[in-house]
Order: C-alpha cells, then structure tokens, then sequence
C-alpha cells in the first residue's frame, strides 16, 4: 500500500504520509476520504472515489497474496478474515492478553508512535507491548495457521529490540495464531521467553425487538 501511495501522493489523504504513517493510520484515513474497500482470503483492494486508478493498478499492491496463500485454512471454523483485524482487535484489547501473568499495554516511543506496525531496522513489529516493568513484548500474528518460519521472525525482530530500544530490559516473543502446529512448537521450544497462542472466534445473538429493553 505504501508503495502504490508513494507513486500516487495526491490520495495519500491529508495529514498523513507514505512514509511515515502506518499502515494501519493510512488505511482508515482513505476509508474516511471515501475509498471502497474490497476484501477475499488472500488480498485487500483498496478502490478510490472517482475510480480515476484501474483495478489492475492496484492488484499485488494491497496485502500479500503470496503469504496469504500459504497460511489459506480452508475449515469452516471461524477466523479473522485478514491479518490487519487481528491486529486491529487484539491492539485495541492488549490490557486482556495474558502473557506470562503480566498486564501490558502498547509502547509508545520518545517520538510519539505507537506500537501498532512499530517501524524497525529490518521490517515492522505486527505489535510491540510494554509490561508494568517496561519489558518489551514482540507479537507476531498470523490469522490462520502459522509455520515454523514464524518463530524465526519473532527472534529476529526479539534481536532487534534487544540491541536497540529494550537494552537492559527482558524481551519476549508472542506468536498468536489461528492454529499453531507441532512443527511450530518445537521450535519455539528453544528458543527462550516465546509464548504461542491459538485464538478463537465467537459471537451471540441476543433478540432485541423489545422497545426500551
């Protein structure tokens, strides 16, 4: 998304930029701006107001279709529909995670960012938390169904962290996924302070048709 926007400044909307902002920041601000978003298994499509850029313009720009093919779990168990929701949920619920007993909330540097996406060396922090202490937290997520090469991720990223903003301070590994193999979990198995969650999905419908009730 980013690099279609750095081609295109003039629907980068207002206030934020291609660089800077993150994706997450940019997303909603051209939904705000009257984009039409588009969304399957393996890719989200952002559509412009005046339709003035071609849908072929934006294929293989929004999300990763390669990525998103791989971890596709055809069950019919409820799942997040793109990696960006999970995100989105466990960012703005992070106070309720239970990692290792202790209460977290999102870091927010010196310069005002959050840890939403945080902007590193050698990629972006899906979230990056803070305990009480001020010991970080690296979460990867993966919708479906995560693979080993995700704990060789979250250490590269858990490496980073330690070597620059968490010098001094216990770092941890949190990879979250719909289903988490035995494949994964050995390799997380040594590599120290890596937690694996497996989500789960649930809604309820409460009858509403009662007038004040």
């Amino acid at each position: 998304m980013k690099e279609w926007l750095r081609k295109y400044p003039a629907s980068i909307p207002l206030g934020l930029s291609a660089t800077e902002s993150t994706s997450h920041q940019l997303r909603n601000g051209l939904r705000k701006t009257g984009w039409h978003i588009q969304e399957t298994d393996t890719e989200v499509r952002l559509i412009p107001p005046d339709a003035s850029v071609s849908a072929s313009e934006l294929d293989a720009v929004f999300g990763n279709a390669e990525e998103e093919a791989e971890e596709t779990d055809h069950d019919e168990e409820q799942a997040f529909g793109l990696e960006y929701q999970l995100r989105d949920f466990l960012a703005n619920n992070i106070h309720t995670v239970p990692v290792n007993a202790k209460k977290l909330k999102l870091f927010v540097d010196q310069t005002g960012r959050d840890g939403i996406e945080y902007p590193t060396a050698i990629g972006l922090v899906d979230i990056l938390a803070i305990d009480e202490e001020g010991n970080f937290y690296v979460f990867e997520l993966k919708r479906s169904r995560g693979s080993d090469k995700v704990v060789g991720q979250v250490a590269r990223y858990m490496g980073w962290v330690n070597e620059t903003i968490g010098k001094g301070k216990l770092v941890t590994g949190v990879i979250v996924a719909k289903s988490i193999d035995e494949k994964m979990k050995y390799a997380a198995s040594v590599i120290p302070n890596v937690f694996l969650f497996e989500y789960e999905v649930e809604f309820h419908l409460k009858e509403a048709n009662s007038i004040g009730g």
